[in-house]
């Protein structure tokens, strides 16, 4: 009996997210569409995505942030952007790491989520990894970006693991990409996500989440033979913290 009403409350949760994320899109949508016609006007698209809905979203699965930074990002400099990939709350999580505007690059599958797939067409670059072709369009598009001044961000995993897994190997291109444009990667350690909202419906619960924003890789001196080197490097910083004995946090 228990077990059938914890599944119910999980059940619950797990709507109450969905609704959550939906809620701030529709009350917002008419400011949202206009912001997101122009290229120019992202960075404003942003701030609306940061705080009227991650920050929100957040507060309201009962999930409280906390960030540790051993280096800040200077603003009106482009990153890339990577950190483990576990859960939904990613993303919101991601905006509220960063106060630098980004551009996530994504799988084109989450274009068919209801009413988030309207808008993530629109402002984030979209990857077909089957596709020769749409990697190369990801280039470009993500070129065009950092020039606007803006930064990138990548789910270096390229998916999410199995649920036994505590980090999948990297992909190269959030490195490729890093190297060919000269710009930091940013690995960032998110801890808590799988526990508070996995991709299994009936689990999750609220609590604390905790960013671990380590020290930056700098590119201007690599090139295109550094690039697993630099993979590996980034993905060892962010095992590392996944798997060490927390004893520096305020839990």
């Amino acid at each position: 009996m228990f077990s059938f009403f914890k599944n119910i409350g999980h059940f619950l949760y797990h709507i109450w997210f969905y609704i959550l994320v939906a809620v701030p899109i529709i009350l917002f949508f008419p400011v949202l569409l206009l912001l997101c016609t122009k290229e120019k006007w992202y960075p404003s698209f942003f701030w609306v995505a940061r705080n009227l809905w991650a920050r929100p979203i957040l507060l309201g699965m009962g999930c409280p942030q906390q960030i540790k930074r051993e280096q800040k990002l200077i603003k009106g400099k482009s990153y890339m952007l990577v950190a483990n990939h576990t859960s939904m709350l990613d993303i919101m999580l991601m905006l509220r790491a960063s106060r630098n505007p980004f551009v996530f690059v994504g799988k084109k599958e989450l274009v068919k989520i209801p009413i988030f797939g309207f808008f993530y067409k629109r402002v984030c670059i979209m990857v077909d990894r089957s596709d020769t072709k749409s990697r190369t369009a990801v280039y470009m598009r993500a070129q065009r970006r950092l020039k606007q001044g803006l930064s990138i961000c990548i789910f270096p995993e390229g998916g999410v693991p199995d649920k036994n897994v505590i980090l999948d190997t990297f992909k190269d291109g959030a490195f490729r990409m890093a190297i060919n444009h000269k710009i930091p990667v940013v690995p960032m350690t998110f801890l808590d996500c799988k526990k508070r909202f996995p991709f299994s419906f009936y689990s999750g619960s609220p609590g604390l989440l905790r960013v671990k924003i380590h020290s930056f890789f700098e590119t201007k001196d690599l090139d295109e033979n550094h690039k697993i080197s630099l993979r590996e490097d980034v993905r060892t910083t962010i095992l590392n913290e996944l798997t060490k004995k927390q004893t520096d946090w305020f839990i």
